[in-house]
């Protein structure tokens, strides 16, 4: 199968990405694609939706598989990480963008907290 210019450049990415940039990476397609499942509540193309809501959920499976138990913000993590599934299903569910808006304000929040460590990181290793 041959693959786009687009989708290649996202491939080399991941593949060339640092760990904090690929988190950030899975937060960002998060946020697009809950987005993309709001708008699918939105305008009543439920198929839209779960697919969207699904995929939202595959990335937060992959953050919970990331996460390293070493660190005592993991369990903190994991909780928060399974309210949002928690969140979307309900929302998937009920076709009610209510829970959906709130997942995706927390993976928001979450997703500027990983963006500041990782500045912080950044700013530490050149010291």
């Amino acid at each position: 199968m041959l693959k786009s210019p687009n989708q290649m450049y996202q491939q080399t990415q991941a593949q060339t990405a640092s760990k904090p940039k690929l988190l950030i990476m899975l937060y960002d397609g998060a946020v697009r694609f809950l987005r993309a499942g709001i708008e699918g509540i939105q305008e009543s193309d439920y198929q839209k939706a779960n697919n969207y809501l699904c995929k939202t959920q595959a990335i937060i499976h992959e953050l919970i598989s990331a996460l390293n138990f070493d660190y005592s913000i993991s369990e903190e993590l994991l909780a928060i990480y399974e309210y949002l599934l928690h969140l979307l299903i309900k929302s998937n569910i009920e076709k009610n963008i209510i829970p959906a808006q709130e997942a995706l304000e927390h993976l928001m929040e979450l997703r500027e907290a990983w963006v500041e460590a990782s500045k912080m990181q950044a700013t530490m290793g050149d010291l």
